[in-house]
């Protein structure tokens, strides 16, 4: 069994608990916030793809060589490659998040 302490604010906790207190099953409850969110990472990502997508198609080069060279300081600062690299950083970010969740 799992105890959790929450940091949240007084009116978020109380519609937690009366949340909680209309729950049955709250295994089933719990499974179903993380299939919740492994459902939003995996909407997120598809997403992020999609956008990246664009850039490499602009560009002619695969996210991961851009972002390396943009690493490396060989891509310069222009606001498309500032862009690029943050939903590049973004989809590693998300990807890690939803490998952890599953």
């Amino acid at each position: 069994m799992l105890s959790l302490q929450l940091d949240v604010q007084p009116a978020t906790e109380q519609r937690l608990r009366r949340l909680m207190s209309q729950v049955a099953d709250q295994e089933t409850f719990a499974r179903n916030v993380i299939a919740f969110q492994v459902h939003e990472l995996k909407r997120g990502i598809l997403n992020l793809r999609l956008d990246l997508k664009k850039f490499e198609e602009q560009y002619q080069m695969l996210s991961e060589v851009f972002y390396s060279q943009f690493e490396q300081g060989v891509a310069d600062d222009r606001e498309d490659y500032m862009l690029w690299s943050g939903l590049y950083e973004m989809l590693r970010d998300n990807q890690q998040r939803l490998q952890e969740l599953q």
